[in-house]
């Protein structure tokens, strides 16, 4: 249905501002229709380029798609004002965070002794000593570390370097269904999404295939703890993958090993297979603390000058308080005890709810990470039903695009004695919806 938002201008600018405008206020909503182009010219007394002009400028900044004969509709994550997760509900158990468990993070404790005076570290961005550890922590999974760089986060990373690697109308392939966070930062950047299905293994190689020849110059997979569905990289897959990629020398390949220490699956990373462009990127949110918003990265010599450059003009460096925080923590044996408890404990979590569902006949996928993906043909019912159990789980409109429909379990907080329990609830919600909708 054609929205009712009153868009105004005369100008390409102006309608543009319009649009935005109600996008960010919230008169126009996610996946509201705009009018067709001629239509809107006319009511605005304006030729069609003039709106034509206004569209793709909407498009190239990610607050508005366009499907073709669908017409052109806003985006369903716009890129305007801040997209922040539902509330959970009062009294509802949060399986829907991702995040993991606090009683298995360290306690942050900022090193003592700051950075003396007023002083720029332009010419020296990175902790030598944290550099190391990171080369140490990269190695043993034969990762290349000749070249590594900082930076805020892994979002902070990955987007920097699509900004400088490419232009917007460009096309990067993503995994289907995937991070929603990344698929919200795409648009975001005036890019275009290509899915790649995706299976316990990782990325489809046939899928992935396709995305190539559709253009794509940039990929964004994660190699294990795939984020909703649990996929891991296999060596055969792997080396499939990167038979494809090799073809495409000039794509930039982004591999994002998020959950890396704390994942119970070996790493078979496309940045050891020889491609030409590649960045490997860790973050420690997922073992250090959710606040330490720090990655690294291993990339080839290219990707580190172009990201360093932009990272030169725009914050500088990452702070050297959190850089020293987080060298103390990987390098603090009592930590490293922690992490290795954690990985084995959310390893236990995950596999436990899964031999619940298994146990009653629900399928679910998760090989390695902290969640489970449950397919099911109803979201909007599964989740409204396991909410009346008392619990809250993620529906998986929010992660995918052409892959069917789901809802992702965070197991991480989940005690083996709980997943009984939910398991059991999921079964009844099942159910329910059957004699709801017809079996």
């Amino acid at each position: 249905m054609v929205t009712q938002y009153g868009i105004t201008g005369t100008t390409a600018k102006g309608i543009a501002a319009s649009v935005e405008r109600g996008v960010a206020e919230g008169s126009l909503a996610p996946e509201a229709a705009l009018p067709p182009v001629r239509r809107l010219a006319e009511d605005l007394g304006v030729s069609p380029g003039t709106v034509a002009t206004a569209y793709k400028e909407l498009r190239q900044r990610g607050i508005v798609v366009t499907h073709g004969r669908g017409g052109t509709v806003v985006a369903s994550a716009p890129a305007v004002a801040s997209r922040r997760p539902p509330r959970v509900p009062e009294g509802l158990r949060d399986l829907a965070g991702g995040h993991p468990d606090p009683a298995l993070l360290p306690g942050l404790v900022p090193p003592s002794r700051l950075s003396p005076g007023a002083r720029s570290h332009r010419s020296a961005p990175r902790l030598a000593r944290l550099e190391e550890t990171v080369r140490d922590w990269l190695r043993p999974d034969g990762v290349p570390v000749e070249h590594v760089t900082f930076a805020h986060g892994a979002l902070d990373l990955i987007g920097r370097l699509l900004a400088v690697e490419l232009r917007p109308g460009d096309a990067v392939a993503m995994e289907d269904p995937g991070y929603h966070h990344l698929l919200d930062l795409v648009p975001a950047l005036g890019l275009r999404i290509v899915p790649v299905a995706v299976d316990d293994e990782g990325m489809r190689p046939e899928a992935l295939r396709t995305a190539l020849r559709a253009g794509v110059r940039a990929v964004v997979c994660s190699p294990r703890a795939q984020n909703p569905y649990g996929g891991c990289f296999s060596a055969a897959r792997r080396d499939t993958l990167a038979d494809a990629l090799r073809e495409e020398s000039d794509v930039l390949v982004i591999e994002n090993d998020h959950a890396s220490s704390v994942t119970d699956a070996p790493l078979h990373s496309l940045a050891a297979a020889g491609l030409a462009r590649w960045v490997h990127v860790r973050t420690v949110s997922k073992f250090l603390g959710t606040d330490l918003r720090w990655a690294a990265a291993a990339c080839d010599p290219v990707s580190l000058a172009r990201h360093d450059g932009l990272l030169l003009l725009t914050s500088g460096w990452v702070s050297h308080l959190l850089q020293e925080t987080v060298l103390g923590l990987m390098t603090d044996a009592g930590t490293r005890a922690l992490v290795a408890r954690a990985r084995a404990t959310y390893a236990l979590r995950r596999e436990a709810l899964a031999g619940e569902l298994a146990g009653r006949g629900i399928a679910s996928h998760g090989v390695s990470g902290m969640n489970l993906w449950v397919p099911v043909r109803d979201e909007s019912a599964v989740v409204n039903g396991l909410r009346s159990y008392g619990w809250w789980v993620a529906s998986g409109a929010r992660f995918r695009m052409s892959a069917g429909p789901g809802v992702r379990i965070s197991t991480a907080g989940l005690e083996p004695a709980d997943a009984v329990r939910l398991a059991s609830d999921f079964a009844a919600v099942l159910g329910e919806s059957e004699d709801t909708y017809g079996g």
